[in-house]
């Protein structure tokens, strides 16, 4: 299926006059991508649907009640394995090309606007036309570590890039915002510590994808057997049947959800499989009878129903995974009127260059936004070298890859120096220089002892503790990969929100099984390091998917988007955080959290 545009659906929504925004247009981009539908066809749907119900509007709500009632419940023909993972490998490569198509066409829209003051045209950064003297007084190592010619013969700085508009735009906004401005202080004083040893967890070498299959089943069946027994315990369940046991009355059931062909899960593909304890087979479930269901594979439920046969069960109650609790350090007593200053928190995510042209023009942005309102902490996400740029895949570097990402290091390290800002680096699966391996530890860097205490070198995932407030982080698209697989119907609640309860319900930063085919997973430190030890207050899940920021059974979760999308500008998050007392006459105190996504 070729990638399809918003010019297309546009297109297809004229022929039958269907008057539509960009929000509508945005929301059936993400219905094609996750039903492999051409524009064409979501359109087609579109109409039947509206036409049996007197022409509804076309808007996000009633999409939602289209995507529940007709494409949930359409039937996805069967494929073979290799034709599956064809499908597979060409949908998830081909949203960079959603995304530039996206773009292209936002910028075409800037240019026959008005600019905002403060936006005019940038000024491009090349030898024979240098930046002006206070600017290179403010960057200069980070400028010239990162010139264009450093990495590519032929590298020049982007055009389309240098004329974004929009610049500093507040696109998503979450919470009260505490005073005029967003501006931290540069505090030293604030800490930044990993929870559970995370940072020394990965670091030492070991022999990664060298797994048993039998290994892969115990920690399977370990997850189901634990998530199982906090289920029973919660809903004083008495105990679980075997799946595939024939009996006339209602039984109570444990197992993980997982598809009947190498297909996308739907409705009515959907097997159980029990954990070795219930005696691991699998049985198809009938969900015609749920009045609600958010389902993807991976998933351990508990479910309510019948089967007669032994050959299917008629589920007829679905329970739910419940949250860890958050952190609440016993030691730490404070008192309420104990003042505590606000902390900054910005977090951007690669990559960092235009998708045409290997020149770091976003990144020195970034250091410039960073040196002007001094947050307290920035915590960036790679790819810093990105692997699925154009030049790369080509080889048309005249640099190796840790060289290009040695020079990144220190530009942004030196560049911030002033703001006495604390930094953390978390890696991606598309840093081509790294490990490909998930959880994937953290880059092997190595840092000067003046800059040693304010850089955190993290691994993907893990959960870090800034002041008293817990940060979940993970930068594999876990946003793409399960709305690509997830089903609902009935439940009222949009995509994005049900993605992040799932991992937080399932205690996992990754709880979709098979992963995603451009995952590499080691089971083993899988089990160890990418399970949720508690509920974090803010959750990072950095996406190509639309940018968000919302609370979700307590926790703050933040798509920050990325810094580039295709050629022009994306966006950045930052977040302010006034650190109640953690706990106050032995009760925990949340937050007070206030966050934007911001056009860089």
């Amino acid at each position: 299926m070729a990638s399809v545009t918003a010019e297309d659906i546009k297109s297809e929504l004229d022929t039958f006059n269907i008057a539509f925004n960009n929000d509508t247009i945005d929301k059936m981009l993400e219905q094609c991508f996750c039903h492999r539908l051409t524009g064409e066809e979501i359109v087609f749907e579109w109409f039947a649907f509206s036409s049996t119900r007197k022409q509804l509007p076309l808007t996000l709500e009633n999409l939602d009640q289209f995507e529940q009632e007709v494409l949930n419940k359409k039937k996805k023909p069967k494929s073979t394995s290799k034709g599956s993972q064809i499908n597979k490998t060409r949908d998830i490569n081909s949203i960079q090309e959603l995304i530039r198509a996206e773009e292209e066409e936002e910028n075409m829209l800037d240019s026959y606007s008005t600019p905002a003051k403060g936006s005019q045209k940038r000024a491009l950064t090349t030898p024979e036309h240098p930046q002006s003297k206070r600017g290179v007084a403010r960057l200069a190592s980070p400028s010239l570590m990162l010139s264009p010619a450093s990495f590519s013969p032929s590298a020049t700085p982007s055009q389309k890039y240098g004329m974004r508009g929009g610049r500093g735009e507040v696109v998503s906004t979450f919470g009260a915002v505490q005073g005029p401005r967003w501006m931290g202080k540069g505090q030293t004083a604030v800490s930044v510590e990993m929870l559970d040893g995370g940072e020394n967890s990965l670091i030492s070498s070991y022999k990664y994808m060298f797994q048993r299959l039998r290994d892969v089943r115990d920690v399977l069946t370990g997850k189901i057997e634990e998530l199982g027994e906090e289920l029973r315990t919660n809903f004083n369940i008495e105990e679980f049947a075997p799946v595939s046991l024939p009996v006339q009355d209602s039984i109570t059931v444990l197992g993980q959800v997982c598809c009947d062909s190498n297909g996308k899960l739907n409705a009515q593909s959907v097997l159980l499989e029990a954990g070795q304890e219930q005696g691991g087979r699998q049985v198809p479930v009938d969900l015609s009878e749920l009045k609600e269901f958010s389902l993807f594979p991976g998933q351990v439920v508990v479910m309510e129903g019948m089967n007669p046969s032994g050959e299917k069960l008629v589920a007829t109650k679905l329970y739910e995974g419940i949250p860890l609790p958050f952190y609440c350090p016993s030691e730490v007593k404070q008192e309420m009127d104990e003042v505590c200053e606000p902390v900054m928190v910005m977090i951007a995510c690669g990559p960092y260059t235009p998708s045409e042209s290997l020149t770091y023009d976003p990144l020195l942005d970034l250091i410039t936004i960073i040196n002007k309102d001094r947050p307290d902490v920035c915590i960036l996400f790679g790819p810093f070298v990105d692997s699925k740029h154009e030049q790369i895949e080509k080889n048309q570097v005249t640099e190796t890859f840790e060289t290009i990402f040695k020079r990144c290091m220190d530009s942004i390290v030196e560049g911030t120096k002033g703001t006495a800002c604390k930094l953390v680096f978390v890696p991606s699966q598309r840093d081509v220089h790294h490990h490909y391996i998930y959880p994937q530890p953290p880059f092997n860097l190595t840092i000067s002892k003046e800059d040693t205490a304010r850089v955190t070198l993290a691994p993907d995932p893990c959960t870090l503790l800034i002041g008293n407030v817990t940060f979940g982080l993970t930068s594999t698209d876990i946003l793409f990969h399960m709305g690509a697989e997830e089903i609902s119907s009935g439940t009222g609640t949009e995509r994005f929100s049900r993605i992040m309860k799932h991992m937080l319900t399932q205690r996992s930063y990754y709880p979709l099984y098979p992963p995603a085919e451009e995952v590499n997973m080691d089971y083993d430190k899988f089990q160890q390091f990418s399970q949720m030890s508690l509920t974090p207050d803010i959750l990072l899940a950095p996406s190509e998917l639309r940018y968000f920021i919302k609370d979700v059974i307590g926790c703050v979760c933040v798509n920050p988007g990325r810094l580039t999308k295709g050629q022009i500008g994306g966006t950045y998050g930052r977040l302010l955080i006034q650190p109640n007392p953690a706990v106050v006459e032995g009760k925990r105190v949340s937050p007070c959290i206030a966050g934007q996504v911001v056009k860089i």
